[in-house]
């Protein structure tokens, strides 16, 4: 009996899971049929070309485009604690995602409590400074602070990297309702940004936390760009 079906009844618990850092991160799925076999997944193409997925060392199935799954392989991925994600092809744009099985109680409340403890929210928000730029943050800075500080580098980086490839470079400038409105380079940077946002909120979501629980920034799951 496969763990999908004994998952809802009384007495067979589904095997303990393997833990993530044990497991095989990502895997990416497209225009094949995701469903149950003998208790593991199985992709079928076109063709009607079956590959076996193993169920228990994965943390993350990532859907692209042509992908379809099925009831049956939602239920198992759940009872395995697999994150399901709908993303774009090569995983630049996330849709949904369906994490009842992967969220992890202890990671969340970890996360939320980091956040809500001033002190130990400023000490991660240093940290991300340090391993975007290679350097300490500056001594004695609130997170506005360095927030602002982050803002200037990285307008900086602009004007630098459209030097070095000869590009005009005005300022950050865009209208989120106005895509036509903005510049080449702008509209370039935004469809950039926007994908790594997908990439980036797909990976906290395969490690079992809230993409809306930020440090730096606030209010929103990820940035608009």
């Amino acid at each position: 009996m496969s763990p999908a079906s004994s998952a809802g009844l009384p007495g067979l618990a589904p095997p303990r899971p393997i833990p993530l850092k044990e497991r095989s991160s990502i895997i990416f799925i497209e225009k094949g049929q995701l469903d149950v076999l003998d208790g593991a997944f199985v992709v079928v193409d076109k063709n009607g070309v079956r590959t076996h997925i193993p169920i228990g060392g994965l943390a993350c199935l990532m859907l692209e485009p042509g992908a379809r799954i099925s009831h049956a392989a939602v239920a198992l991925a759940c009872s395995c604690r697999h994150v399901v994600v709908w993303v774009g092809e090569a995983g630049v744009r996330l849709y949904a995602a369906g994490q009842p099985g992967g969220a992890r109680s202890d990671r969340l409340l970890y996360q939320a409590r980091l956040a809500l403890d001033d002190e130990m929210r400023l000490k991660v928000v240093r940290k991300m400074y340090a391993m975007r730029f290679g350097e300490a943050a500056p001594e004695r800075r609130s997170i506005e602070q360095l927030r602002g500080i982050e803002g200037a580098r990285v307008k900086r980086l602009y004007e630098l990297l459209a030097q070095q490839h000869g590009i005009t470079w005005r300022r950050r400038n865009y209208d989120p309702t106005d895509w036509s409105a903005a510049d080449v380079p702008n509209r370039c940077l935004s469809s950039a940004t926007s994908c790594l946002y997908g990439l980036a909120e797909a990976a906290i979501l395969a490690a079992g936390y809230a993409p809306a629980i930020d440090f730096l920034h606030t209010g929103k799951p990820n940035r608009e760009a």
